[in-house]
């Protein structure tokens, strides 16, 4: 197989930005991204952009790529618009890759830039709905009441209805949360343990939205949102921008003293009509990962992992494999994900505390990845880290995500 090089990595601190909007963030993780792989703007031969919300608030459609990049001096290159929910940003990895595999280019730019908050609060977080299949958003709903009165655990009373105050997606990973419950026993506490743990990786992380340690206790006493959620457990609104530079084989030769990362596995996918108890999406993929770079869970060294909530880390710690199925809140408990731990996941802080502006996240999660197979991730360095994995969810239909990306990087210097 031909592999694909991550040689430049380029990311600003995700945040809430009134002043900012999607093009000047861009064009900050662009110039980053570019100095730190040693390049100038005409090196570059190919690029792909990530963008969700920009058409829908600012009117910005068709061309988001073309515009960011002619108005800071990059055009002529083929430019890719790539909008897939959540998983929007490591789609555009997944092309780029696909791009060296097949010998269309040589270096090209992958870049995810995202803005959410708005003062219109109600319209940032009805915006997720749009990435859901809206003429049937009602039978969602419907479905989602008909699956919450199956599950056998006690659920404090005065929960509001689905999407009142909050992404309707947080009722979503609320279903699936219970339903693990349910069926496995987990608890809320094992979910509070998840974001415990994440804080205190986000305390570590600069680029983080949120930097501040949370105990347990702290997370679980935090305002409720969609029972067993509260609002420390589910990632918040916010702004920013992530970009990487990939290149084949033959031009990594050509650099004076790059510091490259190999790209062992691209695997994007969609999910499936299928019961709650059924195959999940993400056990189907990461095996489709694990074999194109002839590895299993056992070799990972660490993984940045879709929390959009808790309950996300908990369930993908199973769906990659790291532990069985039903032991998520267990495998978090006993400190196995947590820096130092046996297998560290979202050292970056995850989405819960690194913030999540859907377009950006993706290449969020290889920035981390990056940084840790280097060797240049300072106070939260995991030790002898040589293969990362990123698993990026997006969208919503039926019981599982409508899209899914994971990428299986290793460190090559």
């Amino acid at each position: 197989m031909t592999f694909a090089y991550i040689i430049g990595l380029g990311m600003i601190r995700f945040n809430k930005y009134p002043d900012r909007g999607v093009r000047d963030m861009a064009h900050e993780a662009t110039r980053l991204a570019l100095k730190d792989a040693g390049l100038e703007k005409s090196d570059l031969q190919a690029a792909f952009f990530s963008n969700t919300f920009w058409g829908m608030f600012s009117n910005q459609h068709s061309i988001r790529g073309q515009v960011i990049l002619r108005s800071m001096g990059i055009g002529a290159i083929p430019v890719t618009n790539v909008e897939n929910a959540c998983a929007g940003a490591s789609t555009a990895l997944h092309l780029a890759i696909a791009g060296i595999r097949a010998n269309m280019f040589d270096v090209a730019l992958v870049l995810g830039s995202e803005k959410i908050t708005h003062p219109n609060k109600a319209m940032s977080l009805g915006a997720y709905a749009s990435c859901m299949d809206v003429d049937n958003f009602e039978s969602h709903l419907k479905m989602m009441t008909e699956q919450n009165r199956t599950f056998k655990i006690d659920i404090p009373p005065g929960q509001t209805q689905p999407g009142e105050g909050r992404s309707i997606f947080m009722d979503a990973y609320a279903m699936g949360a219970k339903w693990h419950m349910s069926r496995f026993g987990s608890t809320q506490r094992q979910l509070a343990a998840i974001c415990s743990k994440n804080h205190f990786h986000g305390s570590l992380n600069p680029m983080a939205q949120y930097q501040e340690i949370m105990t347990i206790e702290a997370v679980l006493a935090d305002k409720p949102i969609a029972y067993p959620l509260t609002r420390a457990m589910c990632a918040p609104v916010g702004d920013g921008a992530a970009a990487a530079i990939i290149c084949s084989e033959s031009y990594l030769k050509k650099l004076v003293n790059p510091r490259p990362v190999r790209i062992l596995a691209s695997i994007l996918g969609s999910g499936m009509d299928r019961t709650m108890d059924g195959e999940d999406i993400g056990e189907r993929l990461s095996k489709q990962a694990y074999e194109q770079a002839s590895l299993d869970p056992k070799d990972i060294s660490l993984a940045e992992l879709h929390d959009a909530t808790s309950y996300g880390e908990l369930h993908q710690t199973e769906a990659m494999g790291f532990c069985p199925l039903g032991e998520g809140g267990i495998y978090a408990e006993s400190g196995a994900t947590i820096l130092g731990g046996k297998l560290p996941v979202n050292t970056s802080g995850g989405l819960e505390t690194r913030g999540h502006p859907i377009g950006a996240s993706g290449l969020a999660q290889i920035y981390e990845l990056g940084l840790q197979l280097r060797g240049e991730a300072g106070k939260r360095q995991v030790e002898g880290a040589r293969i990362g994995l990123a698993e990026n969810g997006g969208g919503s239909i039926g019981v599982e995500e409508a899209a899914m990306c994971i990428h299986i990087l290793e460190r090559a210097i």
